[in-house]
């Protein structure tokens, strides 16, 4: 089982450009819809608790779905598989003054299209199976609009709140029927986890001398930072003052370019820190910037479930989940359609795309083979 959590994380973790949202539509596509690895109601949950919590919510979510498949081992094992690959090109950037050439920043334009179309094919089915009536409709509806027109992390928690407390008031407000097994809440609730998240924390607000400065930054900007990887970058350049601002943004534009999570920024900016041992700085910031989410996923998840079988709870839950349907239709615009549409020819290829997995459902790696050819094919012929 460990094997084929390894893998199947690895090849996402290869493929999966568009942040955040993004990540949660291969997820959805590939462990709910292909691999049957978990249903529909639980993975929206498991993305409403990663929604609760600071930390990068795409990656917390694959944690816990390697922690669903086979415990704690199995959690770091996704992990590890996800984040491996965006480590390695991270940590080669940071120790490389070299560039990649036109060629691969042209496979990149491609599958940044790509992206459009699994994150728009995410957005309408979760769409279809979360806001089921017309009060979580216009939460979704309401969720978008709030963030276009405010995308600031501010914006995020309050709808987060405002959902979670319309979904308390309103019992109306339910998921799909389809029950989990319900466990037992005291043993459920995973203390130790939250226990050492704690302690970490209040240590990391202890001066620990100079062979410990990597670990203040990093574990509280993990700790702390509710958004993802867009927001960690100015948590980060507030704490590591030792570092340039062309530093962190040649971090920032190099995470924004790669697949896999944000965080791993990280792992550029823990090797610029320790230039004399800089694998051994990129593997402590990396590990102390995704620590503490996980302890938390890990602390709450199965009481998450368990709690989510009370009525106003998962009332709770649906509404929580319909804004999150309104995060990634806010996301499916900005960044990632603003980011990778440019032109009329563009938007016909990404209709016709979408049409296609909609209406035939290709395998993943056909239209991931045509993204990077189109990719390649602009490169060669930049009229298009």
């Amino acid at each position: 089982m460990l094997v084929a959590i390894f893998r199947q994380f690895f090849l996402l973790g290869c493929m999966s450009f568009g942040g955040p949202a993004a990540h949660l539509g291969y997820f959805k596509r590939h462990f709910v819809d292909t691999l049957n690895w978990l249903s529909d109601t639980r993975y929206a949950q498991l993305i409403s608790l990663s929604q609760a919590l600071p930390g990068p919510g795409s990656s917390q979510v694959g944690f816990a779905i390697g922690v669903e498949r086979a415990g704690v081992i199995g959690g770091i094992t996704a992990f590890i598989a996800f984040t491996l690959p965006s480590f390695l090109i991270m940590l080669l950037l940071a120790v490389s003054a070299h560039q990649f050439d036109a060629v691969y920043f042209a496979i990149i334009a491609g599958l940044k299209l790509f992206a459009v179309v699994i994150v728009a094919d995410a957005t309408l089915t979760m769409a279809k199976s979360f806001c089921t009536s017309a009060a979580l409709k216009l939460i979704a509806v309401m969720s978008t609009l709030a963030l276009l027109l405010f995308p600031l992390l501010g914006t995020q928690i309050a709808i987060l709140v405002s959902a979670a407390a319309i979904g308390a008031i309103w019992p109306l407000l339910q998921l799909n029927t389809h029950t989990e097994p319900k466990t037992d809440t005291k043993s459920a609730f995973r203390w130790l986890p939250l226990g050492l998240f704690v302690l970490l924390l209040a240590i990391s607000f202890i001066p620990l001398g100079d062979d410990l400065t990597l670990f203040a930054p990093f574990y509280q900007a993990g700790a702390m930072v509710f958004g993802g990887g867009h927001v960690v970058l100015p948590v980060l350049q507030a704490g590591v003052p030792a570092l340039s601002n062309d530093q962190f943004l040649s971090a920032y534009a190099s995470a924004q370019a790669i697949p896999g999570p944000m965080f791993t920024i990280a792992t550029y900016l823990g090797a610029q820190l320790t230039s004399e041992q800089p694998l051994i700085g990129a593997i402590a910031a990396t590990l102390l910037i995704f620590t503490p989410g996980f302890l938390l996923m890990l602390a709450f998840q199965k009481s998450w479930l368990n709690l989510a079988s009370k009525p106003r709870f998962a009332s709770s839950i649906a509404a929580l989940n319909a804004a999150v349907v309104g995060f990634l239709a806010a996301a499916l615009y900005s960044p990632i359609w603003t980011s990778a549409v440019h032109n009329l020819w563009q938007v016909a290829l990404v209709i016709a795309a979408f049409a296609w997995l909609r209406m035939k459902k290709p395998p993943i790696w056909w239209l991931l083979a045509l993204f990077i050819s189109v990719g390649l094919v602009q490169h060669y012929l930049p009229l298009l």
